[in-house]
C-alpha cells in the first residue's frame, strides 16, 4: 500500500537560505522537460537540490537498455553520490517538468555537513527515507503485477495522502511510466484506458488521479 507523501526531513529548513547564510555559493539552474541536469558517466563533482518541478533518475545498461529508478520532486537531493567517493555519475537526471534546481559543489557541500550538525542529521534521515522508498518500488517490481505496479506509481506520483479530491500529476509519457513499472508501453495504455473507464483517473487537458485507484493495489 503506498504510504502517505512524505514530510521531507529536511521541510524545517530553509534550505536555499541556509545556503545564503554560510556563504555557499550556488547555482540556479532552470531547465525545460526534457532537459538533462546531468548524464550517466559524467564526472561526479557536485550536489544538487530541487527547488522546484519533477527529475527522473534513469540508468541506462551497456546494452543500451533504460530503467528509471526514481522521480524525485521538490525538496530532494540528488547527486549526492560524489559525497561518497563516486568519481563520476551513475545515473542520469532529467527534468519531467519545467525544473529549477541548485547545484552546490562538492567541497561545499562537505563543508556544510560538517559544520552544521542539525542540518547533518536532517539530510541523513532524508536519505534514509529515499532509500527506503526505492527499496520498497524494488520489492513491488519483483512481486506485484503489472497493474498493480502502475497504480501504485501512479498513486505515488501524485502524492496521494487519503485526500479524495483528484490528485494533478506532472506531465509523464507512456513510454516513461512504462520503464518505471518495468513493462511495455501498450501494456501501460492498456491499463490506464481501463482505469480511465473505472473512474480511477481523469483526463481533462492533463492526468488527474483519484483516490479510488488504491482499489486495485489492495485488491488480492
Amino acid at each position: 500500500m503506498p504510504a502517505p507523501p512524505r514530510e521531507t526531513a529536511l521541510a524545517a529548513i530553509d534550505v536555499p537560505a541556509l545556503l545564503k547564510a554560510t556563504g555557499i555559493s550556488t547555482r540556479a539552474v532552470r531547465h525545460g522537460v526534457g532537459a538533462r541536469v546531468f548524464a550517466q558517466g559524467a564526472p561526479a563533482n557536485s550536489v544538487f537540490y530541487l527547488q522546484e518541478g519533477r527529475v527522473k533518475l534513469s540508468v541506462l545498461s551497456t546494452s543500451g537498455k533504460e530503467a528509471v529508478v526514481a522521480i524525485l520532486s521538490a525538496g530532494d537531493f540528488f547527486g549526492e553520490g560524489c559525497l561518497s567517493g563516486q568519481p563520476v555519475r551513475m545515473a542520469t537526471a532529467t527534468a519531467v517538468a519545467v525544473t529549477t534546481a541548485l547545484r552546490i559543489r562538492k567541497a561545499d557541500m562537505q563543508r556544510l555537513l560538517h559544520e552544521h550538525r542539525e542540518f547533518s542529521d536532517r539530510f541523513i534521515s532524508h536519505m534514509l527515507v529515499r532509500n527506503i522508498r526505492i527499496e520498497e518500488d524494488l520489492v513491488d517490481q519483483l512481486f506485484n503485477s503489472s497493474e498493480k505496479r502502475l497504480a501504485r506509481t501512479l498513486l505515488l506520483l501524485a502524492q496521494y495522502g487519503g485526500d479524495r479530491r483528484p490528485l494533478e500529476l506532472p506531465r509523464l509519457s507512456q513510454e516513461t511510466l512504462a520503464e518505471m513499472v518495468g513493462t511495455t508501453r501498450s501494456r501501460v495504455n492498456f491499463f490506464m484506458n481501463k482505469f480511465r473507464k473505472l473512474g480511477f483517473i481523469e483526463y481533462n487537458g492533463g492526468l488527474k488521479v483519484n483516490s479510488a485507484l488504491l482499489s486495485i493495489v489492495l485488491h488480492d
